[in-house]
């Protein structure tokens, strides 16, 4: 699965970490060597930093993916860490900081998206916690049963996952606006014995009904027992009586009180599933005592951690982002932070600039997607009127950044000065593999620049040799890491296939962990995250980078997004099409303007062929854009022009706007019959 496309769009801007940042940073440059002179000591120490009821008697133990001598058939392969070691993951994120005299510490500062707000300390965590673990126990929840989680961003959301957490139950968190479908889906692969929903939620100003999606994707599932409704909106929902049962009944009037027990550092946490357009997701497990290690001690040194910190991820509580750096990650560290129900742009679209002058934010976190809807609203400099001087450190997750955003969010929310954490990581690897030091690393716009001390990852071609600096492979972890995911909930032998099939017997440890991203390394070592391997264009034997291309038509200021895909061509075998969402400025995008820009900044073999303006792009909950749905759109578009009935797009349930599919549809269906993107081929 290696790849080797053409990488040309070269930047050459950097920024050195700020020496005041430096002088106060939780860690120095020494780490990479300790870490580098003994992985596994260094993730040790790390673990150290949590507290455990009983130490572990062995810290790592790996089984890679072997062959089996009669068949040849390849193991599946199993990762253990802190072998014998027991905690409690609530623990560790709630009452031992009340033990500590944290208590009166506030650990959660929730805004609704309608305005209301409330301050909930440690102390306070603790209680609520405590009341929901007595309350599923009284539903029946003992350790290892499975509780899918339906609500959108609210304490209650936090509360039920620590809940999960202190009895031993798995949670799975799925996001608020999913269809009834997706959660059905998991409900059934996980067979949970308790969905947690609401009666509904605000979003974009409006307060819309959830129950009803939560009752079609409950009918008739044989494990199901009981459906716990938060209510947040008051709106009129059906009820099943014996079935239901409002939170503020049960966790509301329940005991306080909750004597916790530790778990096996190897017990399921959660199962959080991926996306994609072809394929049923897959339910991956992340268990107690790695994942934790790895997400604390990675929050604390990337994110340079500080006790007085107010840290504001935005993601939703259902992407592995918030799991790590919104729930597990800050509470483990004791730390103040903000979560915020609704959407950036309600009631206008200074919403998050007004939250974070009011909480004082210090850390601000946040998705390319969103920096660049920023850049789209506000233009060169961000309304006047806020105070944005608390903030000390910025973050991005998601996908790549292309390196404009990255200047522009540098410029405004960082002042030019505060360092920019550009994350790289997935829902597999548990937390940040590739992550600059903000006290040490000297940034690069666009770059996730190198691994986090501990995680050894490289570019690599079909073989598994390393490339050079500069040309293009297949991005591995080459050994083992705490947080990364042991398994597919049910499925082991795809969890085998889909991350170590391809590098199976390579390096020391008997295989690599393929990302499914291209990437290359510059000659300082830096990486560079070219998009997904099967995301890449093929036009005339080049392989061309769609993050580049994008790249390049994002730094035009006609344009707020644009999806980069590789579509069907007579001629060339594959063409570059591309969508793009217009920024609304005075500057209206012009067709031949953005092909031209390509072709300078990258090469004339990169020009788009097609371009489709549309008035959204479909993407994952992590902000990625579905590049393969776009391809298959257009020879869906092709084939219903031609007769054909088109093929099946696959799963989009878990979409975060799957309403931009059939806005992208349309845009196609309204281009003239003998525009070359959508006219049938001969």
């Amino acid at each position: 699965m290696s790849i080797t496309e053409e990488v040309r769009l070269v930047e050459h801007r950097s920024y050195p970490a700020p020496a005041a940042f430096t002088a106060q940073a939780n860690v120095d440059a020494g780490i990479y060597a300790t870490a580098s002179a003994d992985p596994t000591a260094f993730w040790e120490e790390a673990a150290r930093r949590l507290e455990w009821t009983e130490p572990w008697h062995t810290a790592h133990e790996w089984e890679p993916p072997a062959p089996d001598p009669a068949t040849g058939e390849r193991s599946v392969p199993a990762a253990r860490w802190f072998v014998g070691g027991r905690l409690n993951v609530a623990e560790n994120c709630v009452d031992r900081h009340v033990r500590a005299g944290n208590g009166a510490t506030v650990a959660l500062h929730f805004e609704g998206e309608p305005g209301d707000r409330e301050s909930v300390t440690y102390e306070d965590l603790q209680r609520r916690v405590s009341q929901a673990a007595n309350a599923l126990t009284d539903l029946g929840i003992v350790p290892g049963d499975r509780v899918v989680v339906y609500l959108p961003v609210l304490v209650e959301t936090i509360v039920i996952a620590l809940a999960c957490a202190r009895l031993g139950a798995v949670h799975s968190l799925v996001f608020g606006g999913f269809s009834a479908e997706a959660v059905r889906f998991r409900l059934q692969d996980t067979g949970a014995k308790l969905l947690v929903t609401s009666d509904g939620q605000f979003r974009r100003g409006k307060a819309i009904e959830v129950k009803s999606a939560a009752d079609e994707a409950a009918r008739d599932l044989p494990d199901l027992e009981h459906v716990l409704v938060v209510r947040r909106t008051g709106l009129d929902i059906a009820w099943t009586e014996g079935r239901d049962v409002w939170w503020h009944e049960s966790v509301g009037t329940a005991s306080a009180h909750h004597q916790a027990q530790s778990f096996d550092a190897e017990h399921p946490l959660f199962i959080i599933y991926t996306s994609g357009t072809t394929g049923k997701p897959k339910g991956l497990v992340h268990t107690s005592g790695g994942y934790l290690a790895h997400t604390s001690w990675a929050h604390w040194a990337h994110f340079d951690a500080k006790s007085d910190d107010v840290h504001w991820c935005t993601a939703d509580l259902a992407w592995v982002t918030a799991h790590t750096y919104e729930i597990y990650g800050p509470l483990s560290n004791g730390l103040t932070q903000v979560i915020y129900e609704g959407t950036p742009g309600q009631p206008d679209r200074e919403r998050h600039l007004e939250i974070i002058e009011r909480y004082g934010v210090t850390v601000y976190y946040t998705a390319p997607t969103l920096i660049r809807t920023f850049m789209s609203w506000f233009g060169e400099e961000l309304p006047t009127g806020h105070d944005l001087s608390t903030l000390r450190l910025l973050g991005t997750v998601g996908e790549a950044i292309n390196p404009e955003a990255w200047v522009w969010f540098h410029r405004t929310f960082g002042r030019g000065e505060l360092p920019i954490i550009d994350t790289w990581w997935q829902s597999e690897t548990g937390a940040a593999m590739l992550v600059p030091l903000p006290g040490v690393t000297t940034l690069k716009p666009g770059s996730a620049t190198v691994p986090l001390p501990g995680i050894d990852m490289a570019v690599v071609d079909a073989e598994g040799a390393e490339q050079p600096p500069g040309v293009a492979g297949t991005l591995v972890a080459r050994r083992p890491w705490p947080g990364m995911a042991r398994t597919v909930w049910g499925d082991p032998q795809r969890y085998r296939d889909s991350y170590w099939r391809d590098y199976a017997g390579c390096g020391e440890h008997g295989g690599y962990y393929v990302a499914g991203d291209s990437a290359t390394v510059d000659a300082d070592g830096c990486f560079w995250i070219l998009g997904r391997l099967d995301d890449v264009v093929n036009v005339s034997g080049h392989r061309l980078s769609t993050i580049e291309i994008e790249s390049a038509l994002v730094a035009d200021p006609s344009v707020a997004e644009a999806g980069a895909a590789g579509v069907d061509d007579p001629l060339t075998g594959q063409a570059v099409a591309v969508f793009f969402m217009s920024s609304g400025g005075e500057a209206a995008a012009d067709g031949a303007a953005l092909r031209n820009r390509v072709a300078r900044e990258i090469g004339p073999i990169a020009k788009p062929k097609h371009l489709v303006e549309v008035p959204d792009l479909p993407r994952t909950r992590s902000g990625k854009i579905m590049r393969r749905l776009l391809a298959q759109l257009v020879h869906a578009e092709r084939d219903r022009r031609a007769g054909i009935s088109p093929q099946p797009l696959g799963d989009i349930t878990s979409l975060q706007n799957p309403e931009a599919v059939d806005e992208v549809a349309a845009a196609l269906a309204a281009l003239p019959a003998d525009d070359p993107a959508v006219a049938p081929h001969p």
